[in-house]
């Protein structure tokens, strides 16, 4: 059996996959060199992530609780999914859906997840979109930022992977926030801990 190079990433989505967009592009550029993308999946049909996806040739697959009945069969054939293509990290990039315990523990330091804000502030239930942002520019902040971190059982709860600071203005509205949280910390952090923890992984099955 030939020994792995590169780690092989899932990265699963929901909505419009402007993160997973910066992810492909960082492939591209080379940022990311110890992984590759290999699988793109979407409990949302109508996410135009896929169609990002499918342009940059990666394979997808759309997997929702309404078409497998519950949220224990969708991790089910989410695993199956990821066991079929050899998946060593998943990355979830705006995926709106809360994994289970036994999900997590099964792929220990093995899912990562970035989050608009500087964790522990603004994060757990509940917080997530323009809701992290709106709560930031309500409680008066003057920095806020994005963290990657890993995923565990508690919502925003795994350790700390990177995190990185974006000064609030004072004419900022929840919208021009979260797009510079965006370009300014989210799509450089998230490639930069995906080649990061890529690395780890390759290393540890050598």
């Amino acid at each position: 059996m030939s020994r792995k190079t590169k780690a092989s990433i899932a990265v699963l989505v929901s909505g419009g996959g402007t993160n997973l967009q910066a992810l492909i592009d960082a492939e591209q550029k080379g940022i990311i060199t110890s992984g590759h993308i290999s699988l793109v999946i979407s409990n949302n049909p109508g996410a135009y992530a896929l169609t990002r996806a499918a342009n940059a040739g990666i394979e997808t697959a759309v997997i929702t609780r309404k078409g497998c009945g519950d949220q224990q069969a969708m991790e089910a054939k989410i695993i199956e999914t990821l066991e079929s293509h050899d998946i060593d990290l998943i990355i979830l990039a705006g995926f709106m859906s809360i994994l289970s315990s036994d999900f997590t523990g099964k792929y220990d330091h093995r899912i990562i997840n970035v989050h608009p804000s500087l964790i522990p502030s603004f994060c757990g239930e509940g917080f997530y979109g323009l809701r992290v942002h709106e709560a930031a520019l309500a409680k008066g902040v003057r920095v806020t930022g994005a963290t990657v971190h890993y995923v565990n059982e508690i919502p925003d709860g795994g350790e700390i992977i990177m995190q990185k600071a974006v000064n609030i203005r004072e004419n900022d509205t929840p919208e021009s926030l979260q797009k510079r949280v965006m370009r300014l910390a989210e799509w450089k952090i998230l490639p930069a801990a995906a080649e990061k923890v890529s690395a780890q992984i390759i290393a540890s099955i050598q």
